[in-house]
């Protein structure tokens, strides 16, 4: 398979970087969710170095995978003959939406774990100090605002795979079998 994109598929570097996100956000999520599942000490902490490990992953991975959009064009969109316009509308405010959220719940992720006051451990190579002490009220709203946006990726992501087995099921279309690995034209 091409690293490169071609007219009609997705390079192995796009689809790498595809699969690399979803892997991350849906392991993520449930670190995040159900901590408290994890007794207080090295297990929680644990739980809470990998989330954070993985936010940072989707953060670097949207860096690069924006940097190589831009030196490699994804294949044009596949026209559908019975999807209606705004349904392909739909698709690119969800595209949009979904890499905003890929930005917004990381983001939102470190400034959570500055509001308390604590530094930001790089993959566990080195630690950025906290800008910041510790404030309960802006941790509390941040909190909520990173849950919200990650519950939100989730179900977005989710509508995404979707829409997705919907192209490749209903329309017979090959939406889908552009973004599969080990697939080829």
């Amino acid at each position: 398979m091409p690293l490169r994109n071609s007219p009609q598929d997705y390079g192995s570097i796009a689809r790498a970087a595809h699969w690399a996100t979803a892997l991350f956000v849906f392991v993520a999520w449930p670190l995040g969710m159900f901590r408290e599942v994890f007794p207080r000490g090295a297990a929680r902490d644990a739980d809470i170095f990998v989330h954070m490990s993985l936010g940072l992953g989707v953060l670097l991975l949207l860096v690069l995978r924006l940097v190589w959009r831009a030196l490699d064009p994804p294949p044009p969109a596949l026209q559908a003959p019975r999807v209606e316009p705004w349904l392909t509308y739909a698709a690119k405010a969800g595209h949009g939406l979904l890499y905003l959220l890929l930005l917004a719940t990381p983001v939102l992720g470190v400034t959570l774990q500055f509001s308390l006051g604590h530094p930001l451990p790089v993959f566990g190579l080195f630690e950025i100090p906290s800008p910041w002490a510790f404030d309960r009220p802006f941790f509390r709203q941040v909190i909520e605002a990173h849950q919200l946006a990650g519950d939100a990726l989730c179900v977005l992501a989710i509508g995404h795979a979707a829409a997705a087995l919907f192209h490749h099921w209903a329309l017979g279309d090959r939406t889908l079998a552009r973004m599969l690995p080990g697939i080829t034209r």
